[in-house]
């Protein structure tokens, strides 16, 4: 038997949810396709042998896009019964838009999740991306021109605060163990997104539910050639007979987060030394120094101390590059003065300093 159809052992599983062990309740996010459907019986098999043992709550969203959705959210709660887990159907209500619907779609079901996660009082919610969307997903951001954070690809614990706004703060619950595999330390009353399958091909989830007996649902929108993520799933074994498979795309994707991590860890070490305060109201950064700086690094401090200040939500990798630009070509060339917006904080260059500090209000033109 080849190893991409090989099932997941019960002793692999325990692996794949080691850093779930302490948690009080854990959040399954179940469509009821092949992955989600494997998660749910791995998952459900690793909580038999646990003593004592998480409660799991499965989560299906039935975005109200396919007269399909019911239906199979009834056959996962079906599922869900015979595997001794509770389960709940969430619906994206109201108007749907026309263009973007994907990137809206996954918004909201990211949003009905987190509201799943604070009403069943979890640290965590299960999402069971494979290497095969890891690939996809790196293959896609190539294309959008993202930086090394987008081509780093998704990672195994994200912070839901990074996927969708928060919600109204919750009422601060104890931080736990769950994603601590990820590097990071979570906040208080944060919620995370884990993703216990990264390192595994969709073929094997399949194979496993093959071994076991379970039927599964298969989205139509997955081979929609509307979509780009459709489009490029179709590519990916004329890729892969040049020798760019899901595999190696997904260690590249290991390989830049590394160097991501590294890079950062470098910037805060640099913020900390030139003793900037991200909750300061105004920064002020000496050019000199900063002209000694590698240019990637220089750049990732703009980008903190603006986040910082400014108030007009994430800064935009492109817009940074070009702000940071042209302050170089401005002290380059010796100027004076140099003053730009961006995301809601003013970037000037006075004398030897670099000031970061809220943008003014921006002046509305009356109409008449």
């Amino acid at each position: 038997m080849a190893t991409a159809e090989v099932p997941v052992a019960d002793a692999e599983a325990d692996v794949l949810f080691a850093d779930l062990a302490d948690e009080p309740a854990v959040v399954l996010a179940i469509s009821g396709g092949p992955d989600s459907t494997a998660l749910i019986y791995l998952a459900a098999r690793w909580q038999a042998r646990q003593q004592p043992a998480p409660r799991l709550l499965a989560v299906t969203i039935d975005h109200g896009l396919r007269p399909q959705a019911r239906r199979e959210a009834a056959a996962v709660k079906r599922l869900a019964g015979k595997l001794g887990i509770a389960h709940r159907t969430l619906r994206w209500k109201g108007a749907k838009p026309s263009t973007g619907l994907q990137e809206k779609a996954r918004a909201a079901r990211y949003r009905l999740l987190r509201a799943a996660a604070h009403a069943a009082k979890a640290h965590c919610v299960l999402a069971a991306h494979t290497l095969d969307d890891q690939a996809e997903t790196v293959l896609l951001r190539l294309a959008r021109g993202s930086g090394l954070a987008g081509i780093g690809g998704m990672a195994r614990v994200t912070s839901f605060a990074a996927l969708v706004p928060p919600d109204p703060p919750a009422a601060p619950a104890a931080a736990a163990a769950c994603g601590r595999g990820g590097g990071r330390r979570r906040e208080p009353g944060e919620v995370v997104l884990v993703r216990p399958f990264l390192g595994l091909q969709k073929a094997r989830l399949v194979a496993t539910l093959r071994a076991a007996g379970i039927t599964y649902a298969e989205d139509p929108s997955n081979t929609d050639p509307r979509f780009t993520r459709a489009r490029l799933r179709k590519l990916m074994p004329v890729l892969a007979e040049e020798g760019l498979t899901a595999h190696r795309l997904a260690h590249l994707a290991r390989r830049v987060r590394r160097s991501e991590d590294a890079l950062e860890a470098i910037v805060e070490f640099t913020a900390k030394r030139l003793g900037l305060d991200p909750d300061a109201g105004k920064l002020a950064l000496d050019r000199h120094v900063l002209r000694a700086m590698p240019p990637d690094i220089v750049l990732r401090l703009l980008g903190r101390a603006i986040g910082a200040i400014g108030d007009e939500g994430p800064v935009e990798l492109g817009k940074l590059e070009a702000l940071s630009d042209g302050l170089a070509a401005a002290m380059a060339g010796g100027a004076a003065r140099f003053r730009r917006t961006l995301a809601g904080a003013m970037v000037s260059l006075q004398r030897d300093s670099i000031i970061i500090e809220r943008a003014p209000p921006r002046r509305h033109r009356s109409r008449g």
